[in-house]
């Protein structure tokens, strides 16, 4: 069933038309420009895969389909208060936020200045100045048909979106996108952004950033979006195979794989079924902290100077779990036990957590040291916890390490080959109720920033 529309009202009195679907994880889509996706027939199939475990919010830009029309602001600051003004409207406190091609300048800015409201950012085949674009041949040829020739500027819109053998929904497309706005309008968003360059705020960047790109895409190119991962902190790129912009098109099970894996959405997440007993179906990576030398802190420190440190302990960790998608199982005290969907996203949460312990312990007077172990499997879930071999090793491997290491199973290791993670071979270890010997690798996390 087509969501129905309704509206925000932006600081600048701009009624902005959205609509939502499906139910879970906040995911905010950026408009992109007066750009339409196409026919609800087209996208739908599409947009109800992406939907699961996700609360899809989309939006129509000023001046643009059902949104306000008669518009004399469209800058990109304009187009910051119609997204505040949906944010405000729904009352999210913390949202993915997904911004397309040229709208990503949109999203890059918000995300540098709310990075408390934005959990994730995802940008799609993105620019980061209006040049990527309109300097190219094909911007400068469609540039000039927005002036002199509207009908034929969306045909050949939509012919490159859809290929020249697109037919009927190409048509449609191109019918849709001259329904969507007006040829003045779509001159004027294009003149008022043909200066745009964000590209100084990409270091700026502190949220988890996944960058996406189709391999065969020539307008933008992907050196573009090579760039932006390689100036963002800690971004993933992730290319999608074909040549279309709109990501329905071609491979959208492929981008949705990609968008989900990042989200840590991939595996069910045990810990969130409640009170069901069943297996956990699906692979599960596991975390375990543990504060080194909790019992002689108390002893020399007092129980209220060493509760202090252990809230720190788990202050940080929540941050941490938070920042990258993990659930927190339960806590024992002096340490936490937690899962994820993604064993890239377990890894890169623990060296995160080590990172800011490091940080931390630089000005303070009593260190925190902890010790990460990870391991990933299939376990059962049942009344909010998890159980079995997977469990087992994690812990296990977690008291193998030292106060300020990672140390994770060979599973782990084999889990994320290619994703350049520095692992030392610390060899076959015994570990207590295991008649195997389990190989182990330690996780460098010093030098990774």
């Amino acid at each position: 069933m087509e969501p129905q529309t309704q509206y925000a009202k932006t600081s600048d009195g701009v009624s902005i038309a959205y609509s939502t679907m499906g139910d879970g994880l906040p995911l905010v889509m950026i408009p992109n420009a007066f750009i339409v996706a196409g026919s609800w027939d087209d996208v739908s199939q599409y947009y109800e895969t992406l939907a699961q475990q996700k609360r899809l919010i989309s939006f129509d830009g000023r001046g643009s389909g059902m949104s306000q029309r008669l518009v004399d602001d469209l800058s990109i600051e304009a187009s910051i208060r119609d997204l505040e003004a949906v944010i405000d409207e729904l009352d999210l406190s913390e949202f993915v936020l997904y911004g397309p091609n040229v709208s990503a300048p949109i999203a890059i800015s918000y995300a540098t200045r709310r990075p408390d409201r934005v959990s994730h950012l995802i940008l799609w085949c993105p620019t980061v100045r209006a040049s990527d674009m309109l300097d190219t041949s094909m911007g400068k040829g469609l540039d000039a048909l927005l002036g002199t020739d509207w009908d034929l500027a969306t045909e050949l819109m939509a012919q490159l979106a859809y290929g020249f053998a697109g037919g009927e929904s190409a048509r449609r497309y191109a019918a849709a996108m001259r329904e969507s706005t007006t040829a003045e309008t779509a001159k004027r968003l294009i003149d008022s952004w043909r200066n745009v360059d964000v590209s100084d705020l990409l270091p700026q960047v502190s949220v988890p950033t996944l960058v996406m790109h189709r391999k065969e895409m020539i307008v933008p190119a992907l050196d573009v979006s090579q760039g932006i991962a390689a100036a963002i902190p800690g971004a993933r790129l992730a290319l999608i195979e074909g040549d279309s912009m709109l990501p329905h098109l071609e491979h959208g099970d492929a981008l949705v794989a990609a968008v989900n894996e990042f989200l840590g959405l991939n595996a069910p997440e045990p810990a969130l079924s409640g009170a069901a007993k069943r297996d956990a179906g699906g692979l599960v990576t596991i975390l375990f902290t543990d504060v080194e030398g909790s019992t002689s802190l108390t002893d020399r420190l007092g129980d209220a100077k060493a509760r202090d440190l252990l809230r720190e302990h788990e202050r940080l960790t929540r941050e941490a779990l938070k920042a990258h998608s993990g659930s927190e199982i339960k806590t024992m005290g002096d340490g936490f036990m937690a899962s994820f969907g993604s064993p890239t996203q377990a890894l890169e949460c623990a060296i995160s957590l080590q990172q800011s312990f490091a940080e931390r312990n630089e000005s303070a007077d009593e260190p925190i040291r902890v010790r990460i172990g990870l391991n990933a499997g299939e376990p059962i879930a049942e009344d909010e916890d998890l159980f079995g071999t997977a469990v087992n090793v994690a812990a296990r491997v977690a008291a193998k390490a030292q106060g300020g290491e990672i140390l994770v199973s060979d599973v782990v290791r084999q889990l994320v080959a290619g994703k350049k993670f520095p692992f030392s071979d610390r060899g076959e270890t015994e570990l207590k109720g295991l008649e195997d010997p389990v190989r182990l690798f330690e996780v460098g996390w010093r030098d990774t920033d």
